[in-house]
């Protein structure tokens, strides 16, 4: 749809519109929750693309385990014209260790994957910063964390 498609709506028509495609995606268990969809979003399709198992949503530290038992912990931006960041969400607790591989997603502002890495749980303290008023650690998908011969870029299996 172009943008032009929405312009004769109001913006309450709008909001209305959002909330029951959000509905609809949580009733076909794309989305967990109401909440922002890009969380649930890239949970669902790594569940549904790599063949993981989701965890319960309140399973603290990792999110999905493949068939050999690996935990994951999911993390996504959406990348958009007006935020380029590519910082993934907080990640709380690192040091239980209670993921064996960090899988980190950028989609674009459409909800297509533009990169997606692997990064085992060993590395993920070298590129990580904490943050103590967000309580856990900060890692951004760019620079040196991508040439870490451990990371692997699992992009196309995602699109």
């Amino acid at each position: 749809m172009e943008p032009s498609e929405f312009s004769s709506h109001s913006d309450s028509d709008l909001l209305r519109l959002h909330a029951r495609a959000i509905e609809e995606l949580k009733r076909r268990g794309v989305l967990r929750t109401k909440n922002n969809p890009v969380g649930d979003y890239a949970e669902w399709l790594v569940a549904d693309r790599m063949g993981m198992t989701l965890e319960t949503k309140s399973k603290a530290g990792f999110d999905a385990v493949d068939p050999a038992g690996v935990r994951y912990q999911i993390k996504a931006r959406r990348v958009t014209p007006d935020n380029g960041s590519r910082q993934l969400g907080v990640i709380r607790k690192l040091d239980a260790a209670d993921f064996d591989q960090l899988l980190g997603i950028l989609f674009d502002a459409e909800f297509s994957v533009m990169a997606a890495y692997m990064i085992p749980h060993t590395a993920v303290p070298e590129y990580a910063t904490f943050r103590a008023h967000q309580n856990g650690h900060i890692l951004h998908l760019r620079g040196k964390v991508l040439a870490d011969p451990r990371v692997r870029d699992v992009t196309s299996k995602l699109q």
